[in-house]
């Protein structure tokens, strides 16, 4: 489950970030400077990382036994700038207090 947590971390990052960029910068440069260049650039990329991004989603879910409801609302994040971010650290912190529900760490004495 912790491979499936870090590939799910690591493309909620990078989607989110493609996404920002795409919205704050290549967006006004096609619209305001009216160089589209960029925009179709970046477009199709966080177009392929988003399915990637689904992809992984789907198989942490399925690892951790989310409901649909949860797994679709953290599917669509990667559609929203910033969300992803705040939504990959919500669901982080819910996966590892699962995961030590599950299996409490060993005591040392």
């Amino acid at each position: 489950m912790r491979a499936a947590l870090l590939r799910y971390r690591v493309m909620a990052n990078v989607v989110g970030v493609v996404l920002v960029v795409f919205i704050l910068i290549a967006v006004p440069v096609r619209y305001v400077g009216g160089e589209p260049a960029m925009s179709e650039t970046i477009s199709p990329i966080h177009g392929f990382l988003y399915v990637v991004y689904l992809g992984i989603t789907i198989d942490l879910a399925r690892r951790v036994g989310w409901t649909l409801k949860r797994t679709v609302l953290v599917m669509l994040a990667g559609t929203v700038p910033f969300l992803s971010f705040v939504v990959e650290r919500r669901m982080t912190r819910d996966v590892v207090a699962r995961a030590a529900a599950v299996s409490p760490a060993p005591r040392l004495a």
